[in-house]
């Protein structure tokens, strides 16, 4: 913080600083059992990042986003640029599964499962290994340069520098065949796009989890200004008891532990702690803040000191603001959280995700686009027939070898020529040329313009009897003047 300026004579000029520097937030390490679920979802997201691009299917990566041959391979699913709802829907859906978890439990997201402090939570232990806890931090901060603060502080950027790099080339990997990507990390013969994003995408982690941390909470996520939107009385928050806690006294004030504690005094023993825990830095007992982002580090360490002091847990808890004011019971407050909004949220996203799932399960095991030969609308070739000449694209989701029949209709005598079968490999796209010849006495009948048909691509079963697919595509058949 800037120091104070001096007081101005009268009619002389005063500089105002606009600016307040930007103290280092050194996070104290705590223990509990919200600490535990926090490393329960550090563990849980980082194997699942770090694991998933390594597993196979049917000899292939499971799951790989090929941009460069446009498909998106997820487990059984292979889907195209044009499953391009199946995206939207996915979004649709965590968005609504946001707005549901922000009106029960606030800011939870934030505090257990965001990337920015599931990072920020590994790059935090790496800097307590080497540089101990908040206090030794501190003392490090204010040493001179030496050999220790050297190595110490040498080998924390180091260890940071590769998690980010093998998380820059982890995300790579959904996009590049990540045993590709491996054989070339050994001569470092990346591609240029390979390049950018390993060196992209682990210097943002560098720079974020380990430099910016609680900055880019407080000030640069969007979704902690727009979270009062979605907050009410009835949201679970973390929160402190004010008429428990109040007023504070130190422990001169109160004797030893075990004690009567005296008539005057709340339970807060106004230690700091909750404060020195915090990642972003604020002191919870002046109410909720945008900038809480619920991770309920408070708590433990809270929880810690009333057991010392021998007094109930609780004093910071998850709790709504109906609930510290109104000192309801948990059944009282858990009948108020589940409230018609929460209601109506659950019933929404239910909803979708079932749509989703059913237009899954349901979805076709292949897709077709039709694309008339902009080179000749029509033309007139042997015998007076008139010709329209299209391409189809095939396209194969399934692991499987596909063979396909295609018919026309929409006009009378209309016919293909060549016969109409083609074959397409597993998960391949193929463009397949069509002519579609209209007799000159049945194009006479039709006259001249322009004629909606419709495309039949049925699937040919591997076996007899088999159910098979279908789809239509409807184009048009122009016949000249």
């Amino acid at each position: 913080m800037s120091p104070p300026a001096p007081a101005a004579e009268p009619g002389a000029s005063q500089i105002v600083w606009l600016y307040e520097a930007q103290k280092t937030i050194h996070a104290r390490s705590v223990s509990g059992w919200f600490a535990n679920w926090r490393w329960f979802f550090v563990w849980a997201t980082q194997l699942v990042f770090y694991g998933l691009p390594w597993l196979s299917w049917n000899g292939r990566q499971a799951v790989l986003f090929d941009l460069a041959s446009r498909r998106f391979y997820l487990g059984g699913m292979v889907l195209y640029p044009q499953d391009f709802i199946y995206l939207s829907g996915l979004l649709i859906v965590c968005a609504y599964a946001l707005f549901l978890v922000t009106a029960v439990a606030g800011r939870v997201w934030c505090g257990y499962a965001c990337p920015q402090t599931v990072y920020t939570e590994m790059f935090m232990w790496i800097e307590r290994r080497l540089e101990g806890d908040r206090n030794a931090r501190i003392r490090l901060d204010a040493a001179r340069w030496g050999a220790s603060k050297l190595w110490r502080r040498g080998g924390k950027h180091a260890l940071w520098l590769a998690l980010a790099l093998w998380t820059g080339f982890t995300f790579v990997g959904y996009f590049t065949p990540i045993q590709t990507l491996w054989s070339q990390a050994f001569t470092l013969d990346f591609g240029p796009w390979e390049w950018f994003w390993v060196l992209f995408y682990g210097l943002a982690t560098y720079g974020n989890a380990g430099f910016l941390r609680e900055q880019v909470c407080k000030y640069m996520c969007p979704y902690a200004r727009f979270q009062s939107a979605m907050f009410d009385r009835d949201t679970l928050i973390v929160g402190y008891d004010t008429e428990r806690g109040e007023p504070r006294g130190g422990n001169a004030q109160r004797g030893r532990s075990g004690q009567a504690k005296p008539a005057a005094l709340g339970d807060c023993i106004d230690c700091g702690l909750c404060v020195q825990v915090c990642p972003t830095g604020i002191d919870i007992r002046q109410g909720l803040q945008y900038e809480c982002i619920g991770c309920a580090a408070c708590i433990d360490v809270c929880d810690g000191v009333m057991d010392k002091m021998q007094y109930p847990r609780g004093l910071i808890r998850y709790d709504t603001q109906n609930g510290l004011t109104r000192h309801l019971s948990a059944a009282q407050r858990w009948r108020r959280v589940l409230r018609p909004r929460v209601v109506i949220y659950t019933a929404v996203l239910l909803a979708i995700c079932a749509a989703l799932a059913a237009s899954l399960w349901w979805r076709p095991p292949f897709r077709v686009d039709v694309v008339r030969d902009r080179g000749a609308l029509a033309r007139v070739v042997e015998d007076g027939r008139v010709e329209n000449v299209y391409r189809l694209q095939l396209m194969n989701a399934s692991e499987a070898t596909q063979r396909f029949r295609i018919t026309v209709s929409g006009l009378e005598a209309m016919q293909l020529r060549g016969s109409g079968e083609a074959s397409v490999g597993a998960t391949e796209s193929r463009w397949v040329p069509v002519a579609v010849q209209l007799p000159p006495d049945a194009a006479q009948r039709a006259g001249p313009g322009v004629h909606a048909i419709e495309f039949r691509i049925e699937q040919i079963p591997a076996t007899a009897g088999k159910p098979t697919w279908q789809r239509q595509e409807r184009s048009t058949f122009v016949v000249p003047r």
